[in-house]
């Protein structure tokens, strides 16, 4: 089976949140719906964790060289 897609999971998650909040899904389904969207929302937390560790900032240097680095977070917040 193909792995599926940020957006193939994001768009299945939206569609979840959707049938739910219709509050027209009998209990059950309900909570097969819930527990779907939570695994959703868990995967693309890690999805986009990871993502997010693989940014790259360029900079340029004084010399007009361009120099690559890890994306440090931490960093970027000061």
């Amino acid at each position: 089976m193909a792995e599926k897609t940020f957006e193939s999971q994001m768009a299945r998650l939206e569609e979840i949140v959707r049938l739910l909040e219709r509050g027209e899904a009998p209990l059950a389904e309900s909570m097969k719906l819930f527990e779907e969207g939570t695994k959703l929302s868990a995967a693309l937390g890690k999805l986009l964790d990871k993502a997010e560790q693989k940014v790259t900032v360029v900079q340029e240097n004084l010399q007009g060289e361009v120099t690559e680095r890890p994306f440090d977070a931490e960093e970027a917040a000061k």
